[in-house]
């Protein structure tokens, strides 16, 4: 469907504005949406009389809202859970994520793109991790190539923040490869050495190289950017990152990594490079407003203080971190220390569903103290995270996240039959009702850059269900990899091994839920 030039009034019972620090309701509210702008808001009924020859959209049966952000995912066809991988600590989990079945990146990114407009989100920032060890230049230019297809033949805004890793391919540390695989049996190094890298895999000059190429094709692109997506400090070399951000600066592009999730990250940085690590990106001058970070949940004083102090954003995502065991990000220190909060769903919801009004209220409930006077995030808060804060990381902070004049016609309308039935009372707070009780099947329509993208409850560029079809028979026809499920079953017992043979401080936890 190409973009509705034509005027279009989209109404609703209420208007979420997302304007920041006020209030942003309007009962009875419109918004005007022209040429993929939003062009006005205000009354519905004098909206409707000074454009009186637009195309009406919506009914007092909708909240409109602005399109949700979600700013760090990883955009799966089929979550690890579907593949038959447990939740674990983030270490063996990576290590076990070697037993999926290899899935195609264009169905996968159908697919993923599917569950987030069903969520209302109109903007991903998607970390792609597919430059592993054993890829050649080629293959992941195809990964590549086919995810950002997805991408565009869906229709939503993204990011799409390719990774590569150049160390650590067994376990965290400069040069720590080859003293695990001193430890192993020489039938364990055997397998173990399935997961270095082989002759013939794809070289950093290379990787530059193809960014570079893909680069030039979406430099233009409305809705598709191509950013550089690291998996985190511990896995690519300190030269490496520096290069990124020189190419980063140059092409005016972000960089998204992991920085924190895990326990054994957050000591990495203390035995390999002797301070916290967001002391050690600072001081390689790597920090900007355009690099951001996710999860950051071991973050200290410190290294919150150098994320303010730098414009560096953190992308939270709570169900992840709980069902990794990674644990609770301090959300509330980091909005004391000046730190852009966006939220993410990471790929790994609570219920494995991708629903971004889940995530609101699981961020919402896990920052709060037991105790009357002690600190919380209210429901504009975490409503912020999703919106502008996620344009902030996002690199668009007057474009998207908001419903003003000028914006980007992003615009998602959720039925609120379900969450107003059987009764509301009339005091009750329109956006904390919603964002209490809304779910991903309650959003109906959502509009990008003012093309309807998804309309009752499907998409409209591609056939979910066609999609989803195509994707499973493929994975009908793939085999099970069974030589490396056997290289994860005997080696994960060794990695938990070497990993509690780090030394661990006295934990000083950052949240109160549970204090004695």
């Amino acid at each position: 469907m190409s973009e509705l030039t034509d005027r279009t009034l989209i109404t609703g019972r209420w208007v979420f504005t997302g304007a920041e620090g006020v209030d942003d309701l309007l009962t009875e509210g419109a918004v005007l949406v022209e040429g993929g702008h939003v062009r006005d808001v205000g009354s519905r009924r004098v909206l409707r009389e000074r454009y009186r020859g637009a195309r009406i959209l919506g009914s007092d049966r909708y909240a409109v809202m602005p399109g949700l952000i979600n700013a760090h995912h990883h955009s799966h066809g089929a979550s690890a859970a579907q593949h038959g991988i447990s939740d674990q600590v983030l270490e063996p989990w990576i290590l076990s994520l070697a037993r999926k079945r290899v899935t195609n990146p264009y169905l996968s990114t159908l697919l993923a793109t599917a569950r987030l407009l069903r969520s209302g989100v109109t903007t991903v920032v998607d970390n792609f991790s597919g430059g592993g060890g054993g890829v050649t230049a080629d293959q992941y230019s195809h990964q590549v190539r086919n995810a950002l297809r997805g991408y565009e033949h869906a229709g939503i805004r993204a990011a799409f923040a390719a990774g590569f890793k150049t160390d650590g391919f067994l376990v965290h540390g400069n040069g720590e490869d080859q003293r695990f695989m001193g430890s192993l049996s020489p039938d364990l190094q055997i397998l173990a050495s399935r997961c270095l890298p082989e002759p013939g895999a794809m070289a950093a000059d290379e990787y530059f190289g193809l960014m570079a190429d893909h680069h030039g094709r979406y430099a233009e692109h409305p809705r598709v950017d191509l950013w550089f997506g690291p998996p985190g400090p511990q896995w690519v070399t300190p030269q490496f990152l520096c290069q990124l951000a020189e190419a980063a600066e140059s092409w005016n592009v972000g960089i998204q990594t992991h920085v924190n999730e895990s326990l054994y990250e957050m000591l990495h940085a203390g035995k390999f490079y002797g301070e916290p690590t967001m002391l050690f990106l600072e001081r390689l001058g790597i920090l900007s407003p355009r690099f951001s970070i996710a999860h950051g949940v071991w973050c200290n004083e410190e290294e919150l203080d150098v994320l303010g102090r730098n414009g560096v954003s953190v992308a939270h995502n709570p169900s992840s971190n709980l069902r990794l065991r990674a644990g609770i990000a301090p959300v509330i220190a980091m909005r004391d220390n000046d730190v852009n909060v966006a939220l993410g769903l990471d790929g790994t919801t609570m219920d494995d569903d991708d629903d971004m009004f889940a995530e609101m209220r699981l961020a919402k409930r896990l920052s709060g103290s037991p105790a009357l006077a002690g600190p919380e995030i209210s429901w504009r808060d975490v409503w912020g995270m999703a919106t502008l804060g996620g344009a902030r990381l996002y690199g668009r902070p007057g474009v998207l996240g908001r419903l003003a004049a000028g914006y980007a016609a992003d615009v998602v309308l959720v039925d609120l039959e379900r969450i107003t039935w059987p009764w509301v009372a009339p005091e009750a707070d329109p956006l904390e009702l919603t964002l209490t009780r809304a779910r991903a099947g309650d959003v109906e329509t959502v509009l990008v850059g003012g093309e309807v993208v998804f309309d009752r409850g499907e998409p409209t560029r591609f056939d979910e269900q066609e999609a989803a079809r195509a994707f499973a028979d493929a994975l009908e026809e793939t085999a099970f990899p069974a030589d490396a499920a056997e290289m994860v079953d005997v080696l994960k017992p060794k990695l938990k091994d070497w990993y509690e043979g780090w030394d661990v401080p006295e934990l000083r936890p950052w949240t109160a839920h549970n204090s004695r």
